[in-house]
């Protein structure tokens, strides 16, 4: 079973999303109330020590009163593999959500994912007569549908892997991630600077648009990168579809539409140089910010054409103001009272919250880890986004615990994953970027995180009644990445992937945006590659597009030599073992998705991690390099055994030990609902 979500009357055209008149309140079947919180890549090393130290007296509570231990996550330790999990009780060959990217196997091309997109279309190139739609991959029914067909009364919130939301009866979900920004991507951030080269202007690795200002007296005109115009993408698709060499004359075409693809937005910003301060005037609005400050959200419309027009928000951070202007955008989130699609279910759900609360993010990726990876903001700018993120999320929340129309409540907070992808650097003093100066300042930021996510949990406590059995949970660790490996370059290297000449160094512009992906293989002489985060696939006979391997005893051959080799792969600096596990597609994933399973599931030792290169196509020169990003701490790709979450409760569990797809078979017993022999977790009570 996949969900599917189309849209809802005509936002594109500038119509007002339809509210739904709403349904009367479904009657309280049950007397019994269970609150799941999640706290995205919470590691049970630091909350046991933390607990022990007095910082976390909430989580310290429900473990004397029930239950801590750690929980087992997926063969693949990455959060939409997790969630999905959690949600459907079962293994990632019931699901299929493997990485946060798919392929195409006659292609060999990736996609994001989570999500299928179907493009609108258009009457004389100009008049919509069907609008775009959105369908989930992931497979499986989730626990809250089949607690809802049941009776029971829920309330979904932000959970990763739920966009688009699914009706669920008698329930009600806000969506999580890939919930997207205005231009489709995880999150597009936007960089503005009077000090910026030309040579550095354009985009960046990881998913960042860098523009230089030029000012004439104290005033600069630019623009804002918005979403792509569905009419020109269509032109575009069409010509690539025709296949082989383009003409000469299709080729100017393509470059003439790609030049007019984006739909972007014009601003001014007037500059105050001394008083280190800037009014920045944009699509109707001024924003008047000294340097340090952060602006309120900022309504923007992006217009398609007369008829169709694309809304969103963004907050403004003015970073520098005196010598010169550095101005950092937000990625322009979905405004949740009239998004691009409906991230709710029902459509009403998200309007009603902003209605009751006032605005709040909508990306699933709310947190700005990008633009600090690219020293395009600081430490301290990036701490004071993540709590104002976190507190979206515990609003919503709590302003949900509050309404009591629910039995269920799931509540997802990333923040504490986002932190510590950041900031590990600073409780690792032999990473490559660790500096005891930053340490100093920075170095209790997860701490702080984890200590506001305990008074979240401290907060439900309060609210809820008596009886009511809290759950806190995460769907994985975490581990310190010092070294990046160059997985692609090593089946180059051993004779994997057939490659004349060196590939370019890539960006996300080269895994979505119609760049060189795969540059220079000759597949037809290639066995494997991998894609994502530790994933290999074969180049299989009658899968791939130019498949060389056959099934049988020349698949598993292969996996047998490829799992003893890149086991004995030892860092060429150290001599330390890179890899310390392998798994085989069949020893780890089984379920109606086993098709789409990685052949080989990469698990590589404490503090090395596949280099982002690979995860966008690269196969550059070298194994192994130091990580000198900021990015300093990770779960993807390392051994999903030294990778468990962690799980604390107030209700005592009658198991020693636990696994995330667990969760989805105790809440139905819980409920006193049949638990479906599809699901291959058990209850832990």
């Amino acid at each position: 079973m996949r969900f599917t979500k189309t849209r809802l009357a005509l936002p594109l055209a500038g119509l007002a999303l339809a509210l739904a008149c709403g349904s009367p309140e479904p009657p309280q079947k049950f007397t019994q109330k269970l609150v799941i919180l999640g706290f995205d890549g919470m590691d049970p090393r630091l909350v046991q020590r933390w607990m022990a130290e007095g910082r976390l007296p909430n989580m310290a509570r429900l473990a004397h009163e029930g239950t801590f231990m750690p929980l087992g996550t997926t063969p693949s330790p990455e959060s939409p593999t997790s969630w999905s999990s959690f949600a459907i009780g079962g293994n990632p060959g019931r699901h299929d959500v493997y990485d946060f990217l798919i392929r195409d196997k006659r292609t060999y091309m990736p996609d994001l994912g989570m999500v299928k997109r179907v493009a609108p279309k258009f009457l004389f190139n100009y008049i919509p007569v069907a609008m775009p739609e959105v369908e989930s991959l992931r497979g499986g029914t989730s626990f809250w549908v089949i607690a809802g067909r049941a009776g029971v009364r829920s309330r979904i919130l932000t959970v990763p892997v739920t966009f688009p939301a699914e009706d669920i009866p008698n329930g009600a979900m806000l969506s999580g991630l890939p919930l997207p920004d205005i231009k489709g991507t995880i999150g597009t951030f936007y960089y503005f600077a009077t000090d910026l080269s030309r040579y550095e202007e354009g985009n960046t690795e990881m998913g960042g648009i860098l523009k230089r200002l030029v000012f004439d007296g104290d005033t600069a005109t630019t623009e804002l990168v918005g979403p792509d115009n569905p009419i020109i993408k269509a032109e575009e698709d069409a010509i690539r579809a025709k296949g082989g060499k383009l003409s000469d004359a299709d080729q100017a075409q393509l470059a003439e539409l790609t030049a007019h693809l984006a739909v972007n937005l014009p601003f001014t910003i007037h500059w105050n140089r001394e008083a280190k301060s800037a009014r920045i005037d944009i699509d109707g609005t001024s924003v008047e910010m000294k340097e340090g400050e952060w602006s309120t959200w900022v309504p923007l419309t992006f217009r398609i054409n007369m008829l169709i027009k694309v809304r969103g928000m963004a907050q403004l951070y003015l970073i520098h103001a005196g010598q010169d202007l550095q101005l950092y955008v937000s990625p322009v989130n979905w405004r949740p009272d009239s998004p691009v699609l409906p991230i709710s279910a029902p459509a009403s759900f998200a309007p009603q919250i902003q209605k009751e609360l006032g605005t709040y993010r909508t990306l699933g990726w709310a947190e700005a880890t990008w633009p600090l990876n690219e020293d395009r903001i600081d430490e301290k700018a990036f701490m004071d986004d993540l709590f104002r993120a976190l507190d979206d999320r515990a609003r919503v929340i709590l302003h949900e615990v509050d309404s009591k129309k629910w039995d269920l409540l799931v509540g997802v907070l990333e923040s504490t994953d986002r932190v510590q992808h950041m900031f590990w650097r600073f409780l690792d003093p032999t990473h490559p970027m660790y500096n005891v100066a930053d340490a100093a300042k920075y170095g209790d930021s997860i701490q702080r995180v984890y200590e506001r996510c305990d008074r979240l949990v401290g907060d439900v406590l309060k609210r809820v009644d008596a009886g009511t059995t809290v759950i806190v949970l995460s769907d994985h660790g975490f581990h310190s990445f010092r070294q990046a490996v160059n997985l692609n370059t090593w089946l180059v290297d051993n004779g994997y992937i057939s490659r004349q000449g060196q590939a370019g160094s890539k960006n996300l512009n080269d895994l979505f945006s119609g760049g060189q992906f795969w540059e220079n293989v000759d597949w037809s002489k290639s066995k494997a590659y991998s894609l994502g985060l530790g994933q290999i696939y074969f180049n299989m006979a009658g899968r791939e597009g130019h498949g060389t391997v056959h099934a049988g005893p020349e698949y598993k051959e292969l996996q047998d030599e490829m799992a003893k080799k890149l086991l004995a792969m030892r860092d060429p600096n150290t001599g330390a073992q890179i890899v310390s596990a392998v798994y085989k597609r069949d020893d780890v994933f089984w379920g109606p998705y086993i098709a789409d399973a990685p052949d080989l599931q990469v698990g590589f030792a404490d503090g090395y991690r596949v280099s982002w290169q690979t995860s966008l196509g690269g196969s550059p020169a070298g194994l192994v390099y130091p990580n000198m990003r900021k990015w300093s701490g990770d779960h993807c790709s390392f051994d999903y055994k030294t990778e468990p979450g962690t799980i604390l409760s107030n209700h005592k569990f009658s198991v020693d030990a636990a696994q995330i797809i667990d969760l989805g078979p105790t809440v139905l017993k819980y409920f006193g609902v049949e638990v479906p022999k599809s699901m291959d977790g058990k209850p832990i009570f």
